[in-house]
């Protein structure tokens, strides 16, 4: 691992909020006590972080809601950008994934396959060439021309990992991509094939509350709380850390 190059980089990474409050929020209030509030209610989701995720490298985030776990993706996925001052650097194509991202409800399960599929960067060509593997894998060949606001969660979850598969990209950030995905079989046909395809030498950076998922998957494991690096290290001293950290 200490061979491979650092393919993601933060250093004194900070991300901060400004709340206004209602009850000031005209325009004599906001330019008399602009100073003042600018201070009083700035909130900082992240704080000084500092890490390195090298190629190849499966690295864990792990903290209870409101950590700054989300945060922290969207700042690596440039959907937010980290305060001034603080260094950032990623190479390569970055994609994040989470299951049930994109779903429009009042569209079929052959639509949404259309337009998630567009989500993670594939052509309409190319998802019509993989379109009956992706119905296949999924196993809803009867339920594919049926709006999705009709299918159970296990079958949207079923219908999303099918597509995310085809994804292709650098770097992968999984945002609870490991939620329940399906029955027992399934579970196990999908576990095979995130083996090939995920596994494979890719950088991934997986959030999770499924300890069991961390400690089977990751490299190392870094541990957030209120915005704040509490520590990285081996999965499973940091799942130990973790669980302390709460009792």
């Amino acid at each position: 691992m200490s061979t491979k190059k650092v393919v993601i980089s933060v250093q004194e990474g900070n991300k901060s909020f400004k709340k206004v409050d209602k009850a000031q929020a005209n325009i004599r209030s906001l330019v008399r006590n602009a100073f003042r509030l600018s201070k009083q209610t700035e909130f900082m989701a992240l704080s000084d972080l500092n890490f390195e995720v090298k190629e190849g490298e499966v690295f864990g985030v792990v903290g209870h809601n409101g950590s700054g776990k989300s945060t922290l993706l969207n700042c690596i996925i440039g959907a937010m950008k980290f305060d001034k001052g603080s260094q950032f650097h990623a190479e390569g194509k970055i994609l994040k994934l989470s299951l049930g991202m994109g779903f429009d409800p009042n569209l079929s399960g052959r639509e949404n396959i259309y337009v998630n599929g567009s989500v993670i960067g594939l052509t309409f060509k190319r998802i019509g060439e993989i379109f009956d593997d992706i119905v296949a894998f999924s196993g809803l060949e009867k339920f594919i021309d049926s709006p999705v606001k009709s299918y159970s969660r296990g079958m949207r979850s079923r219908l999303m990992f099918a597509i995310a598969i085809h994804a292709d990209a650098d770097i992968f950030l999984f945002d609870e991509f490991f939620g329940g995905v399906g029955d027992i079989e399934f579970k196990k046909k999908s576990q095979d094939v995130f083996n090939r395809t995920f596994l494979n030498d890719r950088t991934l950076i997986i959030v999770s509350h499924n300890l069991d998922v961390i400690q089977k998957y990751c490299d190392r494991v870094m541990i957030l709380d209120q915005g704040k690096q509490v520590a990285i290290g081996k999965p499973m001293e940091m799942v130990e850390a973790y669980k302390a950290l709460y009792d």
